[in-house]
């Protein structure tokens, strides 16, 4: 099955992969934002695939906001919106996002000792149930 997608798809796989670890490194502890952001993205650019092509690039220009609520509602809904895209279009690279963004999740929570603290894990609830909705 050969997937087209629009530079509006592109752009919101984008903003919801690479906002999903914005959202991590926001609800880590302090001083470990930028550890979190690297572990994240590491994950995202490590993808293969349709994904793996799109997710090299982070996307440029997005202004997030500047509370974590304003980046939650803009990250949250893009990530249901990319999975419902994906599902539609092929079911493979549908699931190959969400496992991307969930190691990516996963990988955020990890640069602490231990489980992560109570907020980050919350934050990775909130993005899975995203992920989900579609």
């Amino acid at each position: 099955m050969s997937v087209t997608l629009s530079e509006q798809d592109k752009l919101t796989l984008r903003l919801a992969a690479w906002g999903a670890v914005s959202l991590m490194s926001a609800a880590g502890a302090a001083g470990s934002a930028h550890k979190v952001g690297v572990e994240g993205s590491v994950a995202l650019t490590s993808a293969t695939g349709l994904v793996g092509h799109v997710l090299a690039k982070a996307p440029k220009g997005v202004k997030y906001g500047r509370t974590v609520a304003e980046l939650a509602d803009q990250v949250l809904p893009a990530l249901t919106a990319a999975m419902s895209l994906l599902k539609q279009q092929d079911p493979a690279e549908a699931d190959n996002f969400r496992g991307t963004v969930v190691v990516a999740v996963e990988a955020a929570a990890r640069t602490h000792q231990g489980e992560p603290g109570p907020t980050m894990a919350e934050m990775a609830r909130k993005i899975t149930e995203a992920l989900d909705a579609a």
